[in-house]
This record gives C-alpha cells, sequence and structure tokens, in this order.
C-alpha cells in the first residue's frame, strides 16, 4: 500500500509530527510547567481521541474501511489495516498509548526521584517500542529497589 503524498500520505505525517513536542517535552523539560501543562493534562488524549473519533466516523459513515473489516476475528482485524483509514486508526490509537505510558513514566520517575538520565532510555524505549520502554522502566524501579505500583 502506498500512501505517498495523498490525503491519507499527509494525515500520517500530521498526526506523528503531532505527538513529537510531547516526547520532547518528556524527555528535556520532564518538570517543566509546560510539560504538565500539555502532556501531563488531558491535552494529548483528547486531541488524539478527536482523531481516533474522526477516523471512526470515516470508516462507519463513508466508507473508509475495507470489506470484512471487524474485530470478531483475525481475518476481520487484518481487513481493518487493509484501507489507509484503517491504518491512521490503529497507529493513532499506538501513538496516543505510547505517549499516555511515557507520561506515567515520568510522572512516576519524579515521584519516585528516579534521576533522569536513567529514565530517558526507558521513555525512549517507550516512543518507538511502546510496551519495550515501560518494561525497561520497570526493570529499573526493580533494580533501584523501589515500589512497583501501577497507580498514581
Amino acid at each position: 500500500m502506498d500512501f505517498g503524498e495523498t490525503g491519507w500520505g499527509q494525515t500520517y505525517h500530521l498526526i506523528n509530527a503531532l505527538v513529537l513536542p510531547g516526547w520532547a517535552l518528556l524527555i528535556f523539560l520532564p518538570r517543566s510547567t509546560v510539560t504538565a501543562a500539555v502532556v501531563h493534562s488531558m491535552f494529548y488524549p483528547a486531541l488524539f481521541g478527536m482523531i481516533y473519533v474522526a477516523g471512526l466516523c470515516a470508516a462507519i459513515f463513508f466508507g473508509h474501511s475495507a470489506s470484512g473489516a471487524g474485530m470478531s476475528d483475525i481475518g476481520g482485524v487484518m481487513a481493518l489495516f487493509d484501507h489507509p483509514n484503517g491504518i491512521i486508526i490503529g497507529w493513532t490509537h499506538y501513538l496516543v498509548f505510547d505517549l499516555f505510558v511515557g507520561a506515567w513514566i515520568g510522572r512516576d520517575a519524579i515521584r519516585h526521584a528516579i534521576p533522569h538520565y536513567l529514565v530517558i532510555p526507558c521513555l525512549m524505549g517507550a516512543f518507538i517500542f511502546g510496551p519495550v520502554g515501560l518494561l525497561l522502566y520497570l526493570l529499573l524501579r526493580l533494580m533501584l529497589r523501589k515500589k512497583l505500583l501501577l497507580q498514581e
């Protein structure tokens, strides 16, 4: 599937560009009031939630989905990604949840006074490989003999 510079390709580039400032703030300004206002607020989840809902509406009301798309079996899920809109919806899902995990890592590290230079590789892992970054952070917490509490 070639997105090229179609509207789908431009949308893909836009959602990637929208998430980068959040990651930059987490990595370079973890304790900034700007980071708190942008990343640790509802800003990003709401923004990406609107993009996600727009993609779902396009699929449901405007036929921007592949035939047989659904979530009841693996064939239906594969069909979801046979249309560019399905890719955008899925990628938006990944981006918002990876950033949500990164924000949690950032807050938790501050709360437990973990040196930020140790947290940066975990944040980079969460940015690039999602669950890998979370696993790295949880291992870091274990190594530093911190309590593993998955709550605020």
